[in-house]
């Protein structure tokens, strides 16, 4: 088997979007953004998957098995890019910019 390729049948198509949906009620767009996440292969990432590949997330998804470090296979150390952005963003700039995007933000009580 060539690097990269399936180890399987294809997934239905019925099987990616149901995956997909679980993926968005999640917090996702798509496959794409959830790769670092849910520890998803470039293959998987593009929406390539096995049947037994997508019936295994299918299945942790349904069952509330959601965390996504124990689906990433423990690496919690993993953020996504827009979270380590955020993390470092001091908070007044963040602030300011969710109040041009028209949010309300209450500051925090100091002692």
């Amino acid at each position: 088997m060539a690097f990269g390729q399936q180890s399987g049948p294809p997934a239905s198509s019925r099987q990616l979007q149901e995956l997909l949906a679980l993926i968005q009620g999640a917090g996702h767009r798509d496959f794409r953004d959830a790769r670092g996440p849910m520890g998803f292969t470039q293959r998987q990432a593009g929406g390539r998957f096995t049947r037994d590949e997508a019936d295994d997330y299918i299945q942790r998804l349904q069952s509330g098995d959601s965390d996504e470090s124990r689906m990433a296979g423990g690496d919690s150390w993993r953020e996504s890019a827009r979270e380590q952005l955020l993390g470092h963003l001091p908070a007044d700039d963040l602030a300011g910019e969710l109040r041009r995007r028209g949010w309300m933000v209450i500051e925090p009580l100091t002692p």
